[in-house]
């Protein structure tokens, strides 16, 4: 109940706010004109208010991208747990798309389910969103993520990998699931899918609204502490992972690195191998 009156008050509270702020301008001119109101009202100080509401309403605008801007972090570097506010300020526009590569997307996964959850009751201006995951060929051998063997080395682990694949399979399924709930009320057009790059997972990257790009690298060394008999594992922990910002509102310099993110990502999502379980969502 809470989270759905916060999503009300995001969506009418700026339209509720110039209203207000337009009638306190247009009673203060009144007051200022028609003497039999600005006598109730004590027209000189209405017409201060009034003047003042119409500085504010112009105002207004810049006051929420200052807001706005507050609320992203300011730091060169964030935290992977942080994606939320990465996410959340993504579904403010009307095209939204997020687009990922990286090792299974769980913690991206976590922040999207319930954010697109919550377009089914208030899509705000949300009217398209487009999702993209890109892992690891789990299907093929691996060196990371892989079992840790007697002297130290990688040593491939088919039933690891297959348990890998699966979580991705459920991920891809629910949010898929959500995103044909969504296209079919009509309200909003959802895709999401998983594909498969070749490699390592090396790079951890997100791309918000092709304007933002969070870059971070998997300590690929990273272990899981198996219970015995269960064997250690390379197993990268993408929540650990800390990311570098990159914004299309920086210097050009930083604008043709978001570009290059764009383009890469592009790339590798026309050549990446699509999953047999994927069953897909009308665009």
């Amino acid at each position: 109940m809470g989270a759905r009156l916060k999503r009300v008050q995001d969506r009418y509270q700026p339209t509720i706010t110039r209203l207000l702020l337009l009638f306190i301008f247009v009673v203060g001119l009144i007051a200022q004109f028609v003497k039999p109101v600005g006598d109730a009202l004590q027209g000189k100080v209405f017409l201060g208010s009034a003047l003042l509401s119409v500085v504010a309403y112009v105002l207004y605008d810049k006051v929420n991208d200052l807001d706005t801007s507050l609320r992203l972090p300011s730091r060169a570097q964030v935290k992977s747990r942080e994606l939320g506010t990465f996410v959340t300020e993504a579904f403010r526009a009307r095209e939204v798309e997020i687009s990922f590569l990286g090792y299974t997307g769980e913690t991206l996964y976590n922040e999207l389910y319930h954010r697109l959850e919550g377009l089914d009751d208030d899509p705000g201006p949300t009217r398209h969103v487009v999702v993209r995951f890109l892992v690891p060929d789990f299907r093929a051998p691996m060196t990371v993520p892989s079992r840790v063997g007697t002297d130290g080395g990688p040593v491939d682990d088919v039933e690891f990998r297959e348990r890998l694949e699966l979580k991705c399979k459920e991920f891809d399924q629910r949010l898929s699931a959500i995103a044909r709930q969504l296209t079919a009320v009509g309200r909003v057009r959802a895709t999401c899918e998983y594909r498969f790059y070749p490699g390592i997972p090396r790079d951890k990257i997100c791309i918000f609204n092709r304007e933002l790009v969070l870059h971070g690298l998997y300590d690929v060394s990273a272990r899981t502490i198996g219970f015995s008999p269960e064997p250690d594992y390379y197993d990268p922990q993408g929540y650990r992972t800390n990311l570098n910002i990159w914004s299309w509102e920086d210097t050009d310099d930083v604008k043709a690195v978001v570009a290059t993110w764009n383009k890469h990502f592009d790339g590798l999502w026309a050549l990446a191998a699509k999953p047999t379980w994927h069953r897909g969502t009308a665009a």
